[in-house]
C-alpha cells in the first residue's frame, strides 16, 4: 500500500494528521519554540520541522491556507499554494502573510496550513506552429461574461 511517509526534524514537531476522516487535508503545524507576531502585513517563513516522502513522482503534495486562519484572521500563504515535488526531502516551511491591519500572533504547534497530496500528470512537452481552435479562443479575464 502507498502511503505518505512523515520525518519528524525537530522534537517538537507536530506529525499532521486528518482532522476528521472525510478530509482532504492534513494540518501543518508550526514548529516554533516562541510565539511569532506578524504586524499588519508583514510575512514570515514558518518551519514545520518535518519532512515528506511521496510514495512516487505520480504524486505532488500542495500546501493551501486554512479558511479559519485566514478568514478570522487574515493570515494566508505568500504564493497562494505551496507545491512540494516528489523528489524533495528537506524541511516542509510555510510562507505566511497577515493580510489585515491588527497584528496576528502565531503560537509554537499551530496549525498554520494543510497539506493535500494530489496525483500528478507529466505530460511531454511539445513545441508546435498551432493550437487547434476553441469557440472560446483566446478570450479570457471575463471573456465568458459575468454572471
Amino acid at each position: 500500500m502507498e502511503a505518505l511517509k512523515i520525518k519528524k526534524l525537530r522534537d517538537n514537531a507536530v506529525i499532521p494528521v486528518r482532522a476528521t476522516p472525510g478530509s482532504a487535508g492534513i494540518d501543518l503545524c508550526a514548529c516554533i519554540d516562541e510565539s511569532i507576531t506578524l504586524a499588519s502585513h508583514e510575512k514570515a517563513v514558518v518551519p514545520t520541522g518535518i519532512a515528506i516522502a511521496l510514495p512516487s513522482d505520480a504524486y505532488v503534495a500542495l500546501i493551501y491556507a486554512r479558511s479559519g486562519l485566514a478568514v478570522k484572521h487574515g493570515v494566508g500563504l505568500l504564493n497562494a499554494v505551496g507545491v512540494i515535488d516528489s523528489d524533495y526531502r528537506g524541511e516542509i516551511c510555510v510562507g505566511l502573510i497577515n493580510q489585515l491591519s491588527q497584528p496576528y500572533e502565531i503560537q509554537p504547534g499551530e496549525r498554520i496550513a494543510q497539506l493535500v497530496i494530489t496525483p500528478v500528470v507529466c505530460l511531454p512537452v511539445e513545441e508546435c506552429e498551432s493550437l487547434d481552435e476553441t469557440e472560446r479562443g483566446s478570450g479570457g479575464f471575463g471573456s465568458t461574461g459575468k454572471k
